[in-house]
């Protein structure tokens, strides 16, 4: 964040300077305008409609609720008798477009960030360490953060420090996987379950590819592999990794590798879960849930074999959510698999958990409502 630019405003009393924070990588705003509480939501949801940023210069509990307020609008069914979508495929991407307006939008109410992180504001809470944990250290200059980002931050923050419990790793307390800010939580922990009972082809070796939280390179040591090797590229997904590991009492048997993909070797075991959706993430956030062009399965897929120990095996844990919406053929996976010289030695599926799958409401439950999350066990042809 060190070559974040810098926004320029006057809140009415004295020109202000900040460095602008956009974890999305949002630009920064043109029109910035000191906002209160006589401010009605409204009117909030009106000029930030109309592009202008409001600098909440009031209560900072009533900047939680005019954002509240400003969601609801935001989130309003559209008037009945507009033409239905006409498949899943055109409902995921209407449903993204919304979601996208609706950051959009909620992301123009912002908050000044003294040169330590806290908030001059009344009743504002002390967010200075979930700011650290985001940002690293303060460096004396003030900065301007969307609301709406910040709380995200906070509720980061909460999640580190509470974790998320995990049965594949046994009963607690020792079961907690605790991510950081900007890694993706395991909160949907069914996929798990498939590595968890998955016949294991060895227990000398593997490699956790794409580690995030560290969770799989945990459940597979957990279950007696000697010696995990687990990659990622972002150095966050690496400090969680390697913070979730000593936790655990599991550092001693799981390396952390900074590795696009594959670290060097071959191993009896080869872990992957991409993910599951083929598209571009529109945020650095989002990079755990869309996969552009499919680029981590094909590249995980097309270097397995060249990977894998004789008589080894690859397990790729992929949704079907992504077939069901249209974004990816039926036949895609298995044509992939084919190609990279590798066949199928079994495969097992789990439905989903989580509250949306059961949810007629969400936009995309025919879909969730059929979803199946597949342990792909491959081995070289």
């Amino acid at each position: 964040m060190s070559e974040a630019p810098s926004v320029d405003w006057n809140d009415g009393a004295a020109p202000r300077t900040a460095r602008w924070r956009s974890e999305a990588g949002v630009p920064p705003p043109r029109h910035l305008q000191p906002s209160k509480d006589t401010l009605s939501a409204d009117a909030a949801y009106r000029l930030a409609s109309e592009g202008h940023a409001l600098v909440w210069r009031s209560d900072f509990h009533n900047a939680r609720h005019l954002l509240q307020a400003m969601a609801r609008r935001a989130t309003r069914k559209p008037r009945k008798g507009g033409a239905p979508p006409a498949s899943l495929t055109e409902a995921f991407h209407l449903h993204r477009q919304a979601q996208g307006q609706r950051a959009r939008i909620l992301g123009r109410l912002l908050i000044p960030l003294e040169g330590d992180y806290s908030i001059d504001l009344p009743r504002a809470p002390d967010v200075r360490q979930a700011c650290v944990e985001a940002w690293g250290p303060p460096d004396g200059q003030p900065s301007l953060v969307a609301l709406r980002e910040l709380l995200g931050l906070v509720g980061a923050h909460e999640w580190r420090k509470k974790g998320v419990e995990i049965p594949a790793l046994g009963p607690p307390p020792a079961n907690r996987i605790h991510p950081h800010y900007g890694v993706f939580s395991p909160v949907r922990g069914e996929y798990l379950d498939l590595v968890a009972r998955a016949p294991l082809p060895s227990r000398e070796l593997a490699f956790d590819i794409g580690t995030g939280t560290g969770v799989i390179a945990a459940v597979l040591a957990r279950r007696g592999v000697q010696r995990v090797l687990a990659t990622d590229l972002d150095p966050r997904a690496l400090a969680c990794a390697a913070d979730n590991l000593e936790r655990l009492g599991l550092s001693g048997r799981v390396d952390i590798v900074q590795a696009d993909l594959f670290p060097p070797g071959r191993a009896p075991l080869v872990v992957c879960n991409p993910p599951w959706l083929p598209g571009r993430a529109s945020a650095p956030l989002e990079r755990a849930i869309y996969d552009e062009d499919s680029r981590m399965l094909r590249g995980f897929l097309a270097g397995l074999a060249a990977h894998l120990a004789p008589g080894g095996e690859g397990w790729l844990v992929l949704s079907d959510l992504a077939e069901l919406l249209g974004l990816r053929a039926p036949a895609e996976v298995p044509t992939l698999i084919e190609a990279a010289g590798l066949r199928m030695v079994g495969r097992e599926g789990i439905r989903p958990r989580h509250p949306k799958s059961a949810d007629p409401d969400d936009p995309l439950h025919a879909a969730r409502a059929k979803e199946t999350t597949w342990l792909w066990r491959l081995a070289a042809r």
